[in-house]
């Protein structure tokens, strides 16, 4: 181990991100925010990007006190050339936005496939872009995209969020590659079934989909795979990126941490 890699002490080191700038995207709610708050934590100076107006600005009074800041940002991320333009500069790069629709594929409305992908899949591609420029110019950064068991795995009527989420993964890993000689890792976090609004709005749909009530969705549905009979909590997942951003993982790009309480065992 050279010194520059050195661990301090027996103990892992505590996040130190005091000086650097991140960017979390799908900030306003659910993981996103609590990555903000777990960044801001651990002193970085955070964009906070969402289409939320008043969430930003709720997490942000949230913030108050934290070590570091927030920044909200709001911006729509269909809107690629912006999306592009708000990630340079940036240390950190956070990929979590995303947004969830449940459908027989012969169903599924082609305009939400359109913009699943744009969001989820083609806005990250804009913003790591955006960001390696700064990244490469200071040899380190560090890219965490927020994928999902779905990116390791399919469930019917997820055409979408399947095939967005199995594309971030070779993104993700392609960044990796190319980033590697230039101090910069790219992972992906992996969680199965988070407590957020975006799964919460999910019982309906797979109530409707699967022909049973909204009270069984939960437990023959969404957590049927899981060996660990409950949803996972937002700041579980917050913990996973900050871990991905600190000295202990440098060495850990190109793969995906997964949250998922057994699922991905089968």
């Amino acid at each position: 181990m050279t010194a520059s890699h050195a661990l301090p002490g027996p103990h892992a080191p505590t996040l130190d991100l005091g000086g650097r700038t991140a960017l979390v995207t799908g900030a306003a709610g659910g993981i996103g925010r609590a990555c903000v708050l777990r960044l801001a934590a651990a002193g970085a100076k955070v964009r906070a990007v969402d289409r939320d107006d008043a969430g930003l600005e709720a997490l942000a009074e949230r913030s108050a006190g934290l070590p570091g800041s927030v920044e909200p940002h709001v911006l729509d991320l269909t809107d690629l050339d912006a999306a592009e333009a708000a990630a340079v500069g940036t240390d950190v790069l956070v990929n979590n936005a995303g947004l969830q629709l449940v459908r027989p594929i012969e169903e599924f409305p082609p305009d939400v496939f359109h913009t699943v992908l744009t969001v989820m899949l083609e806005a990250p591609f804009r913003l790591i872009r955006g960001a390696l420029p700064h990244m490469y110019g200071q040899g380190w950064g560090r890219i965490v995209n927020i994928s999902s068991v779905h990116g390791l795995r399919a469930s019917p009527y997820k055409a979408a969020y399947v095939a967005a989420k199995h594309g971030l993964e070779g993104l993700s890993k392609t960044a990796a590659l190319e980033g590697a000689s230039h101090g910069v890792t790219s992972n992906c976090v992996n969680p199965g079934y988070v407590r957020t609004p975006l799964v919460e709005k999910q019982l309906a749909d797979q109530a409707r989909a699967h022909g049973i009530p909204q009270e069984r969705v939960l437990a023959e549905v969404m957590l049927q795979d899981s060996a660990v009979k409950r949803l996972i909590e937002p700041e579980e997942v917050a913990e996973a990126v900050a871990y991905l951003c600190g000295p202990q993982a440098s060495f850990m790009t190109g793969t995906s941490l997964v949250l998922d309480g057994g699922w991905t065992a089968h």
